[in-house]
């Protein structure tokens, strides 16, 4: 997509600090609505995160993580500790809307790049800062990974049944919803400066995302302190919710059963669980009625279980492979894929990536963009003339 007029963050102007993923992704997803985003790059290595290889796949000198998650950008190069590359970065920022950045605390501020400094000279600008656990407290100098986070957090002990060990979410979960939050608190504040004229600070943490993202459990245990997590036995998917909610093995693979009152579930599949309707009980006896469901489902496989749930309405879906997943006509209806191109290092040839698109629709069109990530500082000079530096 070249023409983003349509798009509400045209005419926006980010740069974009960021390594790794929280910042970067925060990047991209205004870039996703229209903005235009300049990553600031150190010269000839450029973003740490070029070399941080999801599954360990790379391709034309960067690798595929970096490519999803910085698409649709330019690449300044700029030594930050050089006065004469820290002059040409303040007359980028002079015309910025945004600025993000995801450094330890402090470290921006010693670059001469803190909110103070940057507000000072661009009272309009709207600062997005991105950090592991808060500029401050205990745990401010801890690396800011996602691991790190999810743990501190006590995440894992979400995961998994009783006797199990914590189990972390096989993702870059505190990674991803940081960027979305902090996407969200800049467009707020560009809202905020067509009413006031000023910019603002938004800052968010990989920590304070997952506690977020917990806030059912927290507020329980504030409002009663005997509430704690307790996973369940068996095949029980969520902490604080009784039988049946779960996955099942079938014979064919497995199946997900969500709320449903247990006696008209065993009605449905030839289970007798009369016994069992009192909805208290659902939690008192979860186990005794989980492996009673388990027994009976790994009877038959999971397209039988479907239909005869399906058709009494009851709320179940199967749980797909990967493979599966990206073969079934529901993930293609969503129409969730895009390619992006870019000149090889060598321009031999265009580079091509496969990825998914931002999940947004706007005015009922999906968002899709075609440039691909950056080479290191492949736009500084354009960049250069454009702007006068």
């Amino acid at each position: 997509m070249s023409d983003r007029s349509h798009l509400p963050l045209d005419g926006m102007l980010v740069l974009d600090f960021s390594q790794f993923l929280a910042g970067p992704v925060s990047a991209m997803r205004l870039a996703d609505l229209g903005a235009r985003v300049i990553k600031i790059e150190r010269p000839k290595t450029g973003d740490i995160g070029r070399t941080l290889a999801f599954a360990g796949l790379e391709e034309d000198g960067d690798t595929l993580s970096f490519h999803i998650m910085n698409r649709n950008k330019e690449s300044f190069a700029a030594d930050l500790k050089n006065p004469d590359g820290l002059a040409e970065v303040w007359k980028l920022i002079d015309k910025a809307d945004v600025m993000i950045q995801n450094f330890r605390p402090g470290v921006i501020e010693r670059l001469g790049l803190g909110y103070e400094a940057v507000s000072k000279r661009n009272p309009r600008i709207v600062y997005g800062s991105a950090t592991g656990y808060g500029a401050t407290g205990p745990f401010k100098d801890r690396p800011g990974q996602d691991l790190l986070a999810q743990s501190i957090s006590g995440l894992p002990w979400l995961n998994g049944r009783a006797g199990d060990p914590p189990i972390p979410v096989g993702l870059a979960i505190a990674d991803i919803f940081t960027s979305t939050h902090l996407a969200h608190g800049v467009t707020a504040l560009l809202l905020r400066r067509e009413r006031t004229g000023k910019g603002g600070l938004v800052e968010s943490s990989l920590l304070e995302s997952m506690l977020d993202l917990q806030f059912e459990l927290i507020s329980a245990n504030l409002f009663d302190p005997d509430v704690i997590v307790k996973r369940g036995a068996g095949n029980s998917a969520h902490a604080f919710l009784p039988a049946p909610y779960g996955l099942y093995e079938t014979s064919s693979g497995y199946i997900a059963i969500a709320m449903t009152p247990i006696p008209e579930l065993g009605q449905l599949l030839g289970v007798d669980l009369s016994a069992y309707s009192d909805p208290k009980s659902w939690w008192s006896d979860q186990e005794v009625i989980m492996k009673a469901l388990s027994a009976k489902l790994k009877s038959n496989n999971t397209e039988h279980w479907l239909a005869i749930l399906d058709a009494a309405d009851i709320w179940c879906a199967p749980v797909l492979t990967l493979p599966e997943l990206i073969a079934h006509e529901g993930f293609k209806e969503l129409d969730m894929v895009q390619k992006t191109t870019r000149p090889s290092l060598d321009n031999s040839e265009s580079v091509e990536v496969m990825t998914t698109r931002s999940p947004m629709r706007i005015d009922g069109r999906t968002i899709k963009h075609s440039k691909g990530a950056p080479h290191v500082g492949e736009d500084t000079d354009r960049i250069r003339k454009e702007f006068g530096i």
